[in-house]
């Protein structure tokens, strides 16, 4: 089961390409700036988005850890768990389709953490070396993202912490062309990526997956772990 899971998580990172074009380009052109002049900015692009995942990998650890406890004390709650996963990724789609917004709540939430984690970022620029761009990227990792915290939620509801870790790192694997794409200066995908019915497109698939997954649990097949 849990490669449907990691598959799902990779998908749902391509798909939120256009989530995070407007998120995070801004952070990838000022990884230009960061970087010492007349020097190729991918090592330490790469560095960074290293550091990143690393974050998102970590928190997968530690949500998968938490589901795990939390199902040794109630195993029943399993399935409970698993549709509030897919309540968070409709909740995203909706987001991205501004159909519904309340997803911006939880981002709010988590930005009242945010404000005491990103000065740390200041530490680490400008960059000397590549090397450096990876701590900056690990604490830009926790910045409040909705579509990051409806993909934790799959980590919480494997109940394992190394599957947790799995599903947050294929995740961010699944971001990457889209902050490749900005950090190379492809501006004619960058506002492809941004316009409305790219948005729509990816809101509708978003709601399909979700509408899927909810299927999953509601009608588990027999012999099967209702695991997504």
């Amino acid at each position: 089961m849990i490669a449907i899971s990691l598959t799902g998580a990779l998908l749902i990172g391509l798909a939120g390409g256009v989530h995070c074009i407007g998120m995070c380009s801004g952070i990838a052109g000022a990884l230009r700036f960061a970087s010492p002049a007349h020097t190729s900015h991918w090592p330490y692009t790469l560095s960074y988005n290293v550091g990143r995942l690393s974050s998102y990998t970590l928190a997968g650890v530690l949500a998968g850890a938490l589901g795990q406890s939390f199902i040794h004390l109630l195993p029943a709650a399993l399935p409970v768990l698993a549709i509030i996963s897919a309540l968070l990724l409709l909740a995203m789609a909706a987001y991205l389709g501004q159909w519904w917004l309340g997803l911006r709540q939880l981002e709010k939430a988590g930005g009242r953490v945010w404000r005491k984690i990103q000065p740390w970022s200041a530490k680490f620029i400008p960059f000397r070396h590549p090397a450096a761009a990876i701590p900056y990227g690990m604490v830009w990792g926790w910045l409040p993202c909705g579509l990051v915290y409806s993909t934790l939620s799959f980590a919480l509801a494997s109940a394992d912490a190394i599957d947790g870790g799995l599903i947050m790192l294929c995740f961010g694997l699944g971001t990457l062309p889209a902050l490749f794409a900005a950090s190379s200066g492809a501006h004619w995908l960058a506002g492809a990526l941004r316009h409305p019915k790219a948005r729509q497109l990816v809101a509708v698939l978003l709601l399909v997956y979700a509408l899927f997954l909810i299927i999953r649990v509601i009608e588990p097949q027999p012999g099967h772990m209702m695991h997504f």
